[in-house]
C-alpha cells in the first residue's frame, strides 16, 4: 500500500510541475530534495543528510550555486542582530526592554545568546555528482564553486551532510516558544537559492520573507516517539507512526525499546518544507471541501482547547471561500500547527501562536491560509514584491472574514478594508513612505515596511476595483491564479492579467502606485452660480473620477470623468442612478471644468468618489454641501 501511495503522490507531483506560465520563453529551475534528519530533543541539535537533484532549465551555464543557511542569523553579530540594534523601531518580539537610570533601553535578544542557545547550520562533505566541491560560508549564505559547470537544460546532483542547532525562539523558527511549543522547524535546512530570469537571489536572512525554487520533497524525520509532528506534505507511514494520523480502526503500538520514530513525508511541487513538533500536542482532523484533510495540532492546554475546536469548522469554511474567490486548492492536506511567534505561512501548513480568542484564531488562520494561494502556489519574489503577497493575502482574508466571522457591528463589514486605507493615509502623513519597489530589507522602518506591504498592497487591489469595476477585479484574481500558479509571477504579470480581463491600459497605475510615492488628491475648486464646476488635481497620480450630485429635490445624478491613460470606460457602478460620461481629463491639465444643466442654487451636495475606494489623501476638498 505504501508503494501505491507513494506512486500516486509522485503522479500528482508530475501533474503539478507542468509550467503553465503564459509568458513566451518562460522557464524556472527545479530542485528535488531527499533528506533524512535525526533530532535530539534534549540538546535541540540535529544532524541530516541531503541529496538534491537540481535541474537547470535556463539558457545560462552555472559555475556557482548558493544555498541559504537561515539558522546562522540567530548568532550574536549577525546581520539580523545588527539590524535589530540599528533600526529605529525593532520588532518587539526580538528585543528585550529594560530601564537603566530611568531610561528605556532596548537590547537585541540575539546579541545575548549563548553558544547552546544560538542557531547554526554547519555543512560537511559537500559533493557534486560524487566529487568534492569547494564551499564558503558567508553569514547565512553558502557559496559553492562547482566541480563542473551545469549546462543549460541539464541536471546535477548535490549531496551533503549537515549539523544544526535550533535557536531559542526569537523569530519564526526556534525552540521552546513562549507558549511552550518545543520545536518550530521553519527555514531549518540547507536550501538552494533561486536563480531566475533576473539571475541569482542569494539574499542574506535579515528578517524578511523568502524566495524559493519549485521542487519535490522527500523528508524523513527521526524524533523521540512521544513527539507529534505536523508538517508540509503527506505522511507516508501513518500506520507506523500513529499519533492520530493512522487509518481508522488501526491501533498502533510502539515497542518500549523504541526511543525514536521516523516520520516520512512527501511534499510534491512546493518551494519550502516546514514542520512543528511537541510531546504534548493534541491532533485533530476534519475533511474540508474536495476531500482536503485539515489537520490541527496544538498544546493540550485546557485554557484554550475549546477555541481550537471551534476554529476547525471555520477553517473548512475559509477553504471553501478561497476556492471560490481565487481557485481550487490543489493539494489534499493543510495543517494548522501551534508554534512560532505569531503567524507565518509555509507550504501546505502554517505555524501560529495558540493562546488566542476565537476571532483572533480564525483571523490569523484566515490570513496565513490565504498565503497558500498567493505565496505557496503563486510564488512571487517576496524580497522584491512583498506587497503582492501580503497585500493580496490581506485583501482576500479580510473579505473572507466578513463571511466566515461577521462582525456584530454590521458597519465594520461594510468596508473591511477601512483600516488598510487609514494605515496608508497615516504613512503618507509621516513623510517616511518609500516606494513599494523597495527591497524588503531596505526599508528604513518596520512601520513603513508593514504598511507598504500589507495595507498599501491591499489598497492596490481595492482601488483597482474602483478603476476597472469590482467584478473585473475579482475576475482578474481568478485568471491570475489560473494562468500563473506553480510559477513565479511578477507585478507586470498581474497588471497584464487585469488588462486582458478588463481591456483597460494599466501601466500608469502600476508605475505610480508601486514604484513612486506619488499621491492621489483631487478637489472641488469652485462652483459658480450658473452650475459650472471646476475641479483641481493636486496630487501627482492621475485617476478617473466618479462624481455624485444630489439636488434640492433629493434626486441624484452621477458623472464619470475618464482618465485617458486607461483608454477605458468602466461600467456604471451605480446603475440605479443616471450617469453622464464626460470628456477625458488629461493629466497635464491641473484643472477641469464641466457644467450642470441646473444652476448652483439647485445643488444640495456634491461628492468625488462616493465609494471611498479611491485613496485620495485629502478627502476634505472632495465634498461640497450648500450652506443653509
Amino acid at each position: 500500500m505504501k508503494k501505491i501511495a507513494f506512486l500516486i503522490t509522485l503522479s500528482i507531483a508530475n501533474i503539478l510541475s507542468a509550467q503553465n506560465n503564459p509568458n513566451p520563453g518562460y522557464w524556472q529551475q527545479q530542485a528535488d530534495y531527499k533528506m533524512e534528519v535525526w533530532m535530539d530533543v534534549k540538546s535541540f541539535q540535529y544532524t541530516g543528510t541531503q541529496i538534491l537533484e537540481y535541474t537547470n532549465n535556463s539558457n545560462d551555464t552555472l559555475k556557482k550555486v548558493f544555498f541559504h543557511l537561515f539558522p546562522n542569523a540567530f548568532q550574536p553579530g549577525s546581520e539580523m542582530d545588527i539590524r535589530l540594534q540599528t533600526i529605529t523601531d525593532p520588532d518587539k518580539r526580538m528585543i528585550k526592554t529594560f530601564k537603566v537610570e530611568e531610561k528605556e533601553v532596548k537590547e537585541s535578544r540575539i546579541s545575548t545568546l549563548k553558544p547552546d542557545q544560538i542557531g547554526y547550520l554547519d555543512i560537511r562533505d559537500f559533493k557534486q555528482d560524487d566529487q568534492i566541491a569547494s564551499v564558503k560560508v558567508v553569514g547565512t549564505i553558502l557559496e559553492v564553486t562547482l566541480v563542473k559547470p551545469i549546462l543549460p537544460k541539464s541536471k546535477t546532483t548535490f549531496s551533503l551532510d549537515f549539523d544544526g542547532q535550533v535557536p531559542e525562539q526569537i523569530r519564526r523558527s526556534g525552540r521552546n516558544s513562549s507558549e511552550g511549543v518545543a520545536l518550530s522547524m521553519t527555514q531549518w535546512y540547507p536550501k538552494i537559492c533561486e536563480f531566475d530570469f533576473e539571475g541569482w537571489h542569494a539574499d542574506p536572512y535579515i528578517g524578511r520573507e523568502f524566495h524559493g525554487v519549485w521542487g519535490n520533497y522527500d523528508v524523513k524525520i527521526s524524533i523521540d516517539k512521544n513527539y507529534t509532528i505536523g508538517a508540509s506534505g503527506y505522511l507516508q507511514n501513518k500506520n507506523e507512526i500513529g499519533h492520530g494520523y493512522q487509518d481508522t480502526g488501526i491501533e498502533v503500538k510502539h515497542s518500549k525499546k523504541t526511543k525514536n520514530l521516523t516520520w516520512h513525508f512527501v511534499a510534491p511541487m512546493v518551494h519550502d518544507f516546514a514542520w512543528g513538533a511537541d510531546n504534548n500536542f493534541i491532533h485533530d482532523k476534519i475533511i474540508g471541501e474536495n476531500g482536503v484533510e485539515l489537520h490541527f495540532l496544538y498544546k493540550n492546554d485546557p485554557e484554550y482547547i475549546k477555541n481550537w475546536k471551534d476554529m476547525q469548522p471555520k477553517t473548512a469554511e475559509l477553504l471553501s471561500f478561497f476556492n471560490k474567490a481565487i481557485g481550487t486548492y490543489p493539494y489534499k492536506q493543510y495543517s494548522v500547527i501551534q508554534g512560532g511567534d505569531g503567524g507565518m505561512e509555509y507550504a501546505m501548513c502554517t505555524l501560529i501562536t495558540g493562546k488566542r480568542s476565537l476571532p483572533s484564531l480564525v483571523g490569523v488562520t484566515a490570513h496565513e491560509m490565504a498565503h497558500s494561494w498567493f505565496q505557496h502556489i503563486l510564488a512571487t519574489n517576496e524580497s522584491k514584491h512583498e506587497w503582492m503577497d501580503e497585500g493580496f493575502t490581506s485583501f482576500i482574508s479580510d473579505l473572507a472574514m466578513t463571511e466566515v466571522m461577521p462582525s456584530k457591528n454590521k458597519k465594520d463589514d461594510e468596508n473591511p478594508f477601512l483600516s488598510s486605507y487609514n494605515n496608508y493615509f497615516y504613512m503618507v502623513t509621516t513623510g517616511k513612505e518609500q516606494p513599494q519597489s523597495t527591497h524588503a530589507d531596505r526599508y528604513d522602518e518596520n512601520m513603513v515596511y508593514g504598511i507598504s506591504s500589507y495595507s498599501k498592497g491591499t489598497v492596490f487591489l481595492t482601488q483597482l476595483g474602483y478603476l476597472i469595476g469590482a467584478e473585473n477585479m475579482m475576475k482578474t484574481l481568478k485568471r491570475y491564479y489560473h494562468d500563473y500558479k506553480f510559477t513565479h509571477p511578477t507585478p507586470n504579470d498581474f497588471k497584464r492579467t487585469a488588462e486582458r480581463v478588463s481591456g483597460a491600459v494599466l501601466d500608469w497605475y502600476l508605475v505610480d502606485w508601486t514604484q513612486t510615492t506619488n499621491t492621489i488628491d483631487y478637489g472641488i475648486k469652485n462652483i459658480d452660480d450658473s452650475g459650472k464646476i471646476t475641479l483641481e488635481r493636486i496630487g501627482r497620480t492621475p485617476m478617473p473620477l466618479d462624481i455624485l450630485v444630489v439636488y434640492e429635490d433629493d434626486s441624484m445624478e452621477s458623472f464619470y470623468v475618464p482618465n485617458p491613460l486607461m483608454r477605458f470606460e468602466k461600467e456604471n457602478p451605480y446603475p440605479q442612478i443616471k450617469r453622464t460620461v464626460l470628456k477625458d481629463w488629461d493629466w497635464a491639465y491641473p484643472t477641469y471644468e464641466f457644467s450642470l444643466s441646473q444652476g448652483k442654487a439647485k445643488i444640495k451636495s456634491m461628492l468625488i468618489d462616493p465609494s471611498g475606494l479611491m485613496a485620495d489623501v485629502n478627502k476634505e476638498n472632495n465634498y461640497y454641501e450648500k450652506v443653509r
